[in-house]
């Protein structure tokens, strides 16, 4: 079941989840090196965000307003590089010039500790529903280049790893992995996928919840450290069928019931499946709580108003 969008808890998960160095290295690996195991875990320094671990002490710093999201300083071959990562639920035209303005910035401070200056590598880690669509250079959010002037023009790369469309058998780190493929399966409705009789982290699966905003509550599943996703997709289902039946033995209510439930089902749809037509709409509207109850248990399984509209006929 989903829910209306809150203020981004999602941008806490991340760097819960990125805090763990096994999931940091193999996440970089997949975005700069398509799953080669280049960056080791136990070659990761410093600690999330804080740029003094990286660059030492800067007596007159330059002042920044907006810490990344989670920053690390990795050893390849023996060789420092700083590495960045932005974190992104909703779609952002303009990120390639904060990711210009994280990276100088570090370069900056690196040049005014009068030490060494290690090299800044920056990627997004998307977590949204939507494609990415923005551009991922600093040319092209540029216009009119004069053609005399563009081998002159310094470029800017943004690479974008959409948790949507990743490669799960690419990553090695099993929480992960376990939290793409769970997100992935909750991004696309598929309810069997979700129904697997095999153990995870109960954590990989709350933080796959608030990645795709999908209404799980920790209460919800079993208790324990694992669980076993048929036992807690079956408990969530039968929360849900439980739900519906008291909501049908509310007498004197059904009208307002029925207005509050079909009005929740719409913004659940329109968050899962992006916009919702006029003539859906007004169909929910007129719906029965039965059918609607049906709606909501069945609601991971949609994927199109087609879907919804064999689910309420």
């Amino acid at each position: 079941m989903m829910c209306i969008k809150e203020r981004n808890p999602s941008d806490s998960t991340c760097k819960k989840l990125l805090r763990d160095k096994g999931c940091f290295a193999d996440l970089c690996n997949y975005a700069f090196f398509q799953g080669r195991q280049v960056i080791q875990p136990e070659e990761l320094v410093s600690r999330e965000n804080d740029l003094s671990t990286l660059i030492g002490k800067v007596d007159k710093p330059t002042e920044i307003k907006r810490y990344r999201d989670v920053v690390r300083k990795a050893s390849i071959h023996g060789e420092y590089v700083i590495i960045g990562v932005e974190h992104q639920s909703t779609f952002d035209e303009k990120m390639i010039f904060r990711i210009l303005n994280y990276d100088a910035t570090i370069y900056i401070n690196q040049v005014e500790s009068k030490q060494e200056v290690y090299p800044v590598g920056s990627f997004v880690f998307y977590t949204g529903d939507k494609e990415w669509k923005s551009p991922e250079t600093l040319k092209e959010t540029l216009k009119n280049i004069p053609p005399e002037m563009e081998p002159y023009i310094n470029d800017w790369r943004l690479p974008v790893v959409e948790l949507k469309t990743m490669d799960a058998r690419k990553l090695t780190n099993q929480r992960l992995k376990e939290v793409v493929e769970i997100s992935q399966s909750m991004f696309a409705g598929n309810y069997d996928d979700l129904r697997n009789n095999r153990k995870i982290e109960t954590e990989s699966f709350m933080m796959a919840a608030t990645f795709t905003r999908t209404k799980i509550k920790r209460e919800d599943l079993p208790e324990g450290d694992e669980i076993n996703m048929c036992e807690a997709m079956d408990r969530l289902f039968q929360r849900l069928r439980n739900e519906g039946e008291v909501l049908g033995l509310e007498k004197g209510e059904t009208i307002g019931i029925e207005k509050g439930k079909s009005d929740t089902l719409k913004e659940q749809l329109k968050v899962k499946l992006g916009t919702l037509s006029r003539p859906l709409e007004k169909q929910l509207t007129n719906t029965s709580l039965e059918k609607l109850n049906e709606l909501t248990l069945n609601i991971f399984n949609v994927t199109s108003e087609e879907d919804v509209l064999r689910i309420i006929n």
